[in-house]
């Protein structure tokens, strides 16, 4: 006996089809396919990689634009071989950059790891990683100040050169007398000393060249070589530069005349050959001993300069004074008293011993060429 049909009650759905039952595990089994799984896991994963690299982005900002560890300013030396690593261990041993990731990020997150250059920095006390960087790559390392003064002879230019504790290497060999051009010179720590006297001789040859193409074409010398030993004598025998023009003019109209220049430094450089100073007063022994250089005995210039003229001699010798002075003696204020005759200078001479004697100076222990007696001692 079969069993009675339910009748189904209004409004329920109704029966199943045969075969289309649901399986309550279906949407499970989807859920934890594998690809869907890793999927799920990939988001997720990049969901947390953008927060944190979001937050690690938002500290490395922060930590690249804040004042640094250091507490006063600081030169640092970046060697030529050092990569962005090498760098960022100096500049935290150093105490410049406290965060050495931070400086490696910020390096190759900008492209400046490969533009940052070696030399000596001075970094500013706070200074931040933003600027530490954009130090480095500017390359505006420190320079150094070299000051050469006039009338040094090469050797002693070489040994001022020798004196600087940021050049580097020796001197093979002094340079030509009257071949370097006194000034003052920058450099950075590292500079060789050769590198430095290079320099001073391509400033030297350039200055010569422009003044000599300026020059008094009325002027008695030969060529650029005579005009530098001419002005190395004028450079030594004043120190006050409204002067210079009117020294120059007392020498040029002597070599016009054909007369001896009688510069007291020609026979001190005579004596001496340019190494070091002669340190004792000339004696009249040796105003009237020939060298090579002493013009009390020599009717013309010397063969070579007795020292390196700076710019301003160079050009008052290329451009002397228009005077007929022949001779000049110190008058005791600094300067000189020039004169066209010997009689007028001779008078010089005598008030300048006056004033020697009124100030008790021994005229004998008076440093030669220290006042500018040319023509003191003559009787021309």
């Amino acid at each position: 006996m079969t069993d009675p049909i339910s009748p189904t009650p209004p409004g329920a759905p109704g029966p199943t089809p045969l075969g289309k039952v649901p399986d309550p595990h279906k949407a499970s089994r989807r859920a934890n396919h594998p690809l869907v799984v890793a999927g799920s896991m990939v988001f997720t994963l990049l969901i947390v990689a953008i927060v944190l690299g979001g937050g690690a982005l938002w500290i490395g900002k922060t930590r690249y634009y804040a004042p640094g560890p250091l507490a006063q300013d600081k030169a640092v030396i970046v060697p030529n071989d050092y990569g962005v690593m090498d760098i960022a261990d100096l500049l935290l041993k150093q105490g410049v950059i406290d965060d050495k990731w931070v400086f490696v990020g910020a390096a190759v997150g900008t492209r400046a790891s490969s533009k940052l250059k070696a030399g000596e920095y001075a970094f500013a006390g706070g200074s931040s990683i933003q600027q530490v960087l954009s130090t480095l790559v500017s390359g505006k390392v420190l320079e150094y100040t070299v000051t050469i003064p006039e009338g040094l002879t090469s050797d002693q230019i070489v040994e001022r050169v020798l004196e600087v504790a940021e050049l580097s290497g020796g001197v093979r060999q002094v340079p030509r007398e009257g071949s370097l051009m006194p000034d003052t010179y920058k450099v950075t720590r590292g500079t060789s000393r050769e590198d430095l006297l290079r320099r001073m001789a391509r400033t030297q040859d350039a200055t010569l060249k422009e003044i000599w193409a300026k020059r008094d074409p009325e002027l008695p010398l030969k060529s650029p070589e005579e005009l530098v030993i001419l002005a190395s004598i004028v450079e030594k025998e004043t120190g006050v530069p409204e002067e210079r023009t009117e020294v120059a003019a007392v020498f040029v109209n002597r070599l016009n005349k054909k007369m001896r220049l009688q510069s007291d430094p020609t026979i001190i450089y005579g004596l001496v050959r340019g190494k070091g100073r002669l340190e004792r007063p000339l004696t009249r022994t040796d105003i009237s001993t020939p060298t090579p250089f002493n013009t009390y005995t020599i009717p013309a210039l010397p063969p070579g300069p007795i020292g390196n003229p700076g710019r301003a001699s160079l050009e008052a010798t290329a451009r002397p004074a228009k005077t007929k002075s022949l001779y000049f003696v110190a008058d005791g204020s600094g300067g000189h008293a020039f004169a066209e005759t010997l009689d007028q200078h001779n008078k010089n001479v005598a008030r300048w011993r006056q004033v020697e004697r009124d100030r008790k100076v021994d005229p004998a222990a008076q440093p030669a060429g220290t006042s500018g007696t040319t023509g003191a001692t003559a009787v021309d």
